[in-house]
């Protein structure tokens, strides 16, 4: 069980990584830092880990965290983006799923563009 916290200035979370292996990179990585970018209600930024297709989805559910190939980045889902059909969540292009928000995700409807962020392996 790969346990992680995601903190703002306005949000502290907890997650979980799944067994993939993108999300071992990405676990391997941490921590993380970087400034947030927000596209509708998702947050996304670049991260030093390079990771081809993974079981790539083309939608996902609310609070899942994805590794983004295309752009190299970190993704977190707590609402519709842009492309988003009816309910669903689409994200811009296929992601990888690599675990899932333990807390409220909507909460992270109050982190900004351009906040910092920080991932962490958590205690």
């Amino acid at each position: 069980m790969r346990k992680i916290e995601i903190v703002t200035d306005r949000v502290k979370m907890k997650a979980e990584f799944n067994e993939s292996d993108t999300a071992s990179k990405i676990y391997n990585s941490l921590p993380l830092e970087s400034s947030v970018r927000t596209w509708g209600d998702e947050i996304y930024f670049e991260i030093p880990v390079d990771a081809e297709p993974e079981n790539p989805k083309e939608t996902v559910e609310l609070g899942d965290l994805a590794y983004w190939p295309q752009g190299g980045g970190f993704c977190i889902f707590f609402g519709k983006t842009p492309v988003s059909r009816g309910d669903e969540i689409r994200p811009a292009s296929a992601v990888n799923p690599v675990g899932k928000l333990e807390g409220d995700p909507k909460r992270f409807k109050e982190v900004s563009d351009g906040d910092k962020i920080k991932i962490k392996k958590a205690d």
